[in-house]
């Protein structure tokens, strides 16, 4: 593997964030993300590059006090296998702990990924702020598929 840099996304890159993201949403691996939802959350991407292209995206969203999620994580097809998903979430973690939260849930139809990196499965119930917040303008909100994780960075 190249030499990958891992960085906060600017701007320029949503074309290609909404490009990975999509790859795996019309496929209904993940949930859509309009362009215009990441231009207005931008600041809470992170990206690698290698050779100047992005591989992978992963953004941190403040639920409340003491809980975040991470969103939108995708690597290229072609960059799987190679640790950048764990890198992606790993300083997520790191700017989740920075702003002095501990909790980190993920709503994900793989559930395997993260079971590895410590996450638990919880119940939705645990989540409603999530549910009404968010949820419930979803297409797929009565039929959802997706699986709720959380893991507490305290006990690691």
């Amino acid at each position: 593997m190249e030499k990958i840099n891992l960085r906060c996304a600017k701007i320029s890159d949503s074309n290609e964030i909404y490009e990975l993201i999509e790859s795996y949403a019309k496929n209904g691996e993940m949930l859509h993300r309009s362009l215009n939802s990441i231009y207005k959350n931008i600041q809470k991407f992170i990206v690698i590059e290698e050779k100047n292209k992005i591989i992978g995206c992963g953004s941190l969203h403040v639920s409340l006090k003491n809980l975040a999620e991470i969103k939108s994580l995708a690597v290229n097809k072609n960059s799987q296998r190679q640790g950048i998903a764990k890198k992606i979430v790993e300083k997520l973690q790191y700017n989740a702990l920075y702003l002095g939260i501990h909790k980190i849930f993920v709503l994900t139809f793989k559930t395997i990924f993260f079971k590895k990196l410590g996450y638990k499965i919880v119940s939705k119930k645990i989540l409603p702020h999530k549910i009404w917040d968010e949820c419930i303008n979803c297409y797929l909100f009565q039929n959802c598929r997706e699986i709720p994780l959380m893991r507490d960075l305290n006990d690691h």
